[in-house]
């Protein structure tokens, strides 16, 4: 009897083993396919968008490039894995993408039900509302009996109903899939209101015609802090994505620049070189070379960079860092320290 169960006792084992086995080397596999596979949302002007020539481009997309970067040694080894905010956990979790960056609000459910891990938060936001100046509305707390554009799979579902039951209002669902669905309906006057985290909001009109006559309204009504995910099993992985971002922050909190990364290399400020791979061995211990953070740096820019470069204010998206400068400049931007 003794052995009948030191032999299940062994094979529970065994087999807890392998099925950790099996959700591991997610870095493995994507060395061996040679391109880093993102998990983004369906056309974002700004945050994830093809170009003309089918490139894709944006603050999320540079998200990726950086992991490319860190893990394939180039930036432009990424494939873009289209989803909406229905199938993006199920893409993921199914093994069609390596990592979802950004554009998904960390919440209790997402971290332990639908089995995702979460590495920072890149991105601080909250869910507000557009609408046409012609409306005359200046407030969220006027919308009651307006239609509502509202993305299904998504928490601005539960954050908009609870806001109106709060206030006492009626409203009318229209519910998409996707950004340009929510944006064709909107535009088309099917909807007198598009809701989305306000960045999303702020993206979305800089593609309008005539983006001057439609107003983000003041209300906040949510916390959306977005922040890139994997999938449950892989602390490895996990690891790497979560200090590809803060390698990020890092850099433009001690003024590491694309520009000036190279000179960076002789700097005496020792946390520069752990970070730059000239002194220690984080790389290795990641299962990265030395040179990961420097990749990241040289190839796509700190976090400043990769923030003003697609949704700044001199973009057509115009947003300010608000929340999201650095700590040392009143945001919540912050990373831990290279040592």
């Amino acid at each position: 009897m003794r052995n009948k169960i030191t032999s299940v006792i062994a094979a529970l084992g065994t087999a807890a083993i392998m099925s950790a086995s099996a959700n591991a080397g997610t870095l493995d596999d994507v060395k061996k396919r040679g391109a880093l596979r993102c998990v983004v949302s369906t056309g974002v002007a700004g945050f994830a968008y093809p170009d003309k020539s089918g490139v894709w481009k944006g603050f999320d997309i540079d998200f990726c490039r950086a992991t490319a970067a860190a893990v394939l040694g180039d930036a432009k080894k990424i494939k873009a894995v289209t989803s909406t905010g229905k199938t993006r956990f199920t893409k993921l979790n199914s093994g069609e993408g390596d990592v979802l960056w950004r554009n998904t609000t960390i919440t209790f459910s997402r971290d332990v039900g639908v089995k995702l891990r979460f590495h920072g938060v890149n991105y601080y936001d909250g869910q507000g509302f557009m609408v046409n100046k012609k409306l005359g509305v200046k407030s969220a707390k006027d919308l009651g009996g307006a239609s509502v554009c509202i993305q299904t799979g998504t928490t601005t579902e539960l954050n908009l109903a609870d806001y109106f039951h709060e206030h006492g209002m009626k409203y009318e669902a229209v519910t998409i899939e996707t950004n340009d669905e929510a944006r064709q309906n909107y535009m088309s006057g099917r909807c007198d209101v598009y809701t989305t985290d306000a960045s999303g909001l702020a993206a979305t009109r800089s593609t309008f015609p005539d983006p001057q006559n439609h107003i983000i309204l003041p209300e906040i009504i949510s916390k959306e802090p977005l922040g890139p995910a994997t999938r449950h099993g892989d602390d490895q992985w996990s690891d790497i994505i979560t200090w590809v971002y803060y390698a990020t922050v890092t850099a433009e909190e001690l003024g590491v620049t694309s520009a000036n990364v190279d000179k960076m290399k002789s700097s005496k400020n020792p946390e520069i070189l752990r970070m730059l791979g000239v002194e220690g061995n984080q790389g290795e211990e990641l299962g990265l070379n030395k040179d990961w953070a420097y990749q990241i740096i040289k190839q796509v820019g700190n976090y400043g960079e990769i923030f003003e470069r697609n949704i700044g204010k001199k973009t057509p998206v115009g947003l300010a860092r608000g929340m999201n400068a650095l700590w040392t400049k009143g945001g919540l931007q912050y990373s831990p320290p290279f040592r």
